[in-house]
């Protein structure tokens, strides 16, 4: 009988810790070995540390009995950009084979973001092998994004995922009937808190009668979401809820390729307001934070970590500029849509908490959570998804209102002909030179 061979692929120490608590948890058959095949997908690979660099590691190592890197095998390709031509395909799997001393092994993946490099190409270079997904934030509560090659689809026999929002069922891989399956929240909570171990440097914050509130850092200006002017404004808005709540002891967690690691200014503004902000001196799992810190409160904007501070930890929490990012995000199905739906959808709004008073802000429950992220997925992808039309239409027809029209877009309802759209015998309306300005001429009137 030939030998078995597990390969779980991981870009950052949160996924592979979301795989450890999978595998303490018992969720994978026994297999003769089991290695984690190492990925670093930044920009620059050069200049951001890869999974296997990061305080902490070494702790995830010991499930596994090696590690590759992925970005050696490929180079001098990007990892993020690289996939194998189909003829090249049977090559490359007998060079993988060999390189890794797999031989005539049967191989199982486990692999994240299965509808993108460098997971697909890992997927197609091993054409017979069964696949499991695992999404490790929020991400597998949206459609998958575009059609799956199906070769790659049907062998997809679960999704794994840390059940942050339980009262939503993935809707990733569906279309496959792929099933889902959480990850136990106490197994993840015990990995978590093996890393938490390693955060020395974190003593300073955990001391003092007072707890301090977690500012979280997140990537949005490198990837186009917000400039790095704006981006840093978000920051500030932050600092200045935090302090308005009551705050006087602030600890800002940056995202390493976010501009809050350059945190002069929000030092400074924090320093006006009566409050003290400091920053770890080196990165910094957010999740090792709540674990050694236990803060007061944790504020971002939709970075998985406030789910996690949410669901695994009890922390209150708060949200900061969903609203604009939601205005601004395109193409409407962009990736990072769902995360932000359901983190303005279901967290408080800081800045409200601020103007009420609320030391500990109230939360905020749609009235239809799941018929929401149903017409959001469809909206988003209706040819992958076409079997959710009928809810879009209930939900859409039943719901939108002042709040909810945040979610969508009129254009995009319009050119799928759904409630909420314009009707197809006025679409003209919207070009037409005369009826826009008798508009403005009728609200010029209005205002008088």
């Amino acid at each position: 009988m030939p030998r078995t061979t597990q390969i779980f692929c991981a870009s950052t120490l949160y996924g592979a810790a979301t795989l450890a608590a999978a595998l303490d948890a018992g969720l994978f058959e026994s297999a003769d070995r089991r290695l984690l095949l190492v990925g670093n997908d930044a920009a620059v690979p050069e200049t951001a540390p890869a999974l296997d660099a990061v305080p902490g590691f070494a702790r995830i190592r010991e499930r596994f009995d090696g590690v590759l890197s992925w970005n050696e095998t490929v180079a001098p390709f990007h990892p993020g950009g690289w996939s194998p031509r189909a003829d090249d395909i049977p090559m490359w799997e007998r060079y993988l084979r060999l390189l890794w001393g797999l031989g005539d092994d049967g191989v199982r993946l486990v692999v994240e973001s299965v509808h993108a490099d460098p997971a697909l190409a890992v997927c197609r270079l091993f054409t017979d092998a069964p696949v499991d997904v695992y999404a490790d934030g929020l991400m597998g509560y949206g459609p998958t994004p575009g059609r799956l090659d199906p070769l790659v689809g049907t062998r997809v026999d679960r999704l794994l995922h840390p059940g942050l929002v339980p009262e939503l069922a993935p809707l990733l891989l569906t279309e496959f009937g792929v099933p889902s399956e959480e990850v136990p929240a106490e197994a993840l909570v015990k990995v978590l808190g093996e890393l938490a171990q390693d955060g020395d440097d974190l003593d300073g914050a955990a001391d003092g009668a007072e707890r301090p509130a977690v500012l979280l850092g997140q990537c949005l200006s490198a990837p186009g979401l917000l400039t790095g002017r704006e981006e840093e404004e978000l920051y500030l808005r932050m600092v200045r809820g935090a302090v308005a709540l009551g705050h006087r002891r602030l600890l800002l967690v940056p995202h390493p390729a976010s501009s809050a690691r350059r945190p002069g200014r929000l030092v400074e503004e924090a320093g006006r307001l009566g409050a003290r902000l400091t920053v770890p001196e080196r990165p910094v799992l957010a999740e090792a934070v709540f674990q050694r810190v236990r803060p007061a409160l944790v504020v971002g904007c939709f970075p998985t970590a406030l789910f996690t501070a949410d669901r695994l930890y009890g922390l209150p929490v708060a949200r900061v500029g969903t609203d604009t990012l939601l205005a601004r995000l395109t193409p409407y199905q962009h990736g990072d849509r769902v995360p932000l739906t359901i983190a303005d959808a279901l967290l408080p709004d800081l800045e409200d908490a601020a103007v009420t008073g609320r030391r500990t802000p109230a939360p905020e429950r749609p009235a239809d959570l799941a018929g929401l992220l149903r017409a959001v997925g469809y909206v988003m992808q209706p040819r992958v998804r076409p079997e959710l039309r009928a809810d879009a239409e209930r939900h859409l027809s039943r719901h939108l209102d002042t709040r909810t029209w945040r979610y969508f877009k009129r254009r995009r309802l319009t050119s799928l002909a759904l409630p909420g759209g314009i009707p197809a015998q006025l679409s003209f309306l919207p070009r037409n030179a005369t009826v826009r300005r008798l508009a403005r001429r009728a609200r010029a009137l209005a205002g008088h």
